[in-house]
């Protein structure tokens, strides 16, 4: 008889009060990592042992060499980067996955997992209120669902100009053209140069880096043909949005594929609140999220969603003796993401929406935004201190006078560790940047982090 329960279970149990022992420590401990990468590599063997090590033991190892160098990224105080925590039921979910151990390829070979993702699939569809039919693709992250969706955009249009892409490649190719506003996010670009479509032009903003629709249109009419127009739900500094109808017209009067770079802004679109400031998304060909920062899903999930599947298909789709294709219109998992292997993201996705369902996903991004004004209003309070966005989602982007105090208070507060805000610099100023993304931050968690930050300012004045 296999072995096979007993060699897995003395580690699980191992690996399961260790995780349950991390979590119970997060709403206390310090949010900033005990030692840094350098100092935990000091602890790490130099050479791998020529014998083999029980696996219980390797977990006990592994937690306790970890420990010191972890972030309390899911403390209600951790506001870095645009990062969000995850749910009780996505956690679970991510677990079970790693258990499962299926490749998410294809249809046939792990039918529980591609059924799960395109339920998921549907209700994000719904959720979102993007055009049902949408292919979507569920990536490592934002940056590779950025990377499908132009990937999608730059097949549409070949084929519109008749351009033969598997067969020819690009050498030669007619030259596509994009355009995205001066605040862009750096993963646009990245996306670009994966694509080998170089850089994009640079389409001016407003104070709150939301692009000008005339701006778009005296852009695209000084360079015509092919082109790809990158719009913005979710301002990195600001959070605001680019006015999405406006903008969409102007390209799609020009025959140019919209793509919409979403990477937690787009989950407004679940708010009937905050859903008029993204009027007209819809009308987009493409959009790019990131299941991680909004609706707290663990790491490794982008979301690539389409409107024209059969350029996201011709895009990544391969055909091949030893791969048995689904016959269905749904296509294959592999049709959809740069990856032919891959685990299955999708399910924590499901998870997470089956635990909230729409009145929770709606409730946990009204609240996220609530947060986000209430820090932005008891910050106002501390003397010396500027919001100098308006603050439309979950960005709060604050100054303290001059630069040299700006950087000072946000190095004293990631020293202290009472709470994690990340530094920036937003149309020339240092900015401490704060992104409400975690689902567990509650009022507490907010006066807390207000109290942290006046203790800060009142330590480093303007010298």
């Amino acid at each position: 008889m296999s072995a096979l329960p007993e060699a897995y279970g003395a580690a699980l149990e191992r690996a399961m009060a260790h995780a349950t022992d991390w979590l119970a420590s997060v709403p206390s401990r310090s949010v900033r990592p005990a030692s840094d990468a350098d100092q935990v590599a000091s602890s790490l063997l130099s050479s791998l042992p020529d014998e083999a090590t029980d696996a219980a033991d390797v977990v006990d190892e592994l937690a306790a060499l970890a420990e010191p160098g972890l972030m309390a990224i899911q403390s209600g105080r951790f506001y870095g980067w645009v990062m969000g925590g995850t749910l009780p039921a996505a956690m679970a979910a991510d677990w079970l996955v790693s258990a499962w151990d299926q490749n998410a390829g294809l249809r046939f070979a792990t039918p529980a997992a591609a059924a799960i993702e395109e339920s998921a699939a549907a209700w994000l569809l719904e959720l979102l209120d993007l055009p049902r039919g949408s292919d979507v693709g569920f990536t490592t992250g934002a940056t590779t669902a950025n990377f499908a969706g132009l990937a999608a955009g730059r097949q549409y249009l070949m084929d519109e100009a008749g351009w033969d892409l598997a067969d020819l490649g690009l050498t030669g190719a007619p030259r596509i053209t994009t355009f995205a506003g001066r605040e862009r996010h750096a993963a646009v670009d990245l996306a670009l140069r994966y694509l080998g479509l170089g850089a994009c032009v640079p389409v001016d903003t407003d104070h709150q880096g939301r692009i000008l629709p005339d701006a778009l249109a005296d852009a695209m009419d000084e360079q015509p043909g092919p082109s790809l127009v990158c719009l913005q739900a979710g301002n990195l500094h600001s959070g605001a949005f680019d006015p999405m109808s406006e903008a969409i017209a102007v390209a799609h009067d020009r025959e140019a594929w919209v793509h919409v770079d979403g990477a937690f802004g787009l989950w407004a679109a679940v708010s009937p609140h905050l859903r008029g400031r993204l009027a007209g998304v819809e009308e987009a060909d493409s959009w790019a999220t990131d299941a991680h920062k909004t609706l707290n899903v663990p790491y490794d999930c982008g979301l690539a969603i389409v409107s024209r599947p059969e350029a996201l298909r011709r895009a990544f789709s391969i055909h091949t003796s030893y791969l048995i294709a689904t016959e269905t219109g749904l296509g294959d998992p592999f049709d959809k993401v740069p990856e032919l292997s891959r685990r299955a993201r999708g399910i924590p996705v499901w998870a997470a929406l089956r635990q909230l369902g729409r009145s929770g996903v709606i409730a946990m991004v009204d609240r996220l935004a609530a947060n986000a004004r209430a820090l932005a209003e008891g910050l106002a309070g501390i003397p010396g201190v500027e919001i100098l966005n308006d603050v439309v989602f979950t960005q709060v982007s604050v100054a303290f006078g001059s630069d040299d105090r700006t950087h000072r208070v946000t190095q004293r507060l990631m020293a202290e560790g009472i709470v994690w805000m990340s530094g920036s610099s937003w149309r020339g100023r240092e900015i401490l940047r704060i992104s409400v993304s975690n689902w567990s931050t509650d009022a507490g968690d907010v006066a807390a982090s207000i109290a942290a930050v006046r203790g800060a300012a009142e330590a480093e004045p303007e010298a």
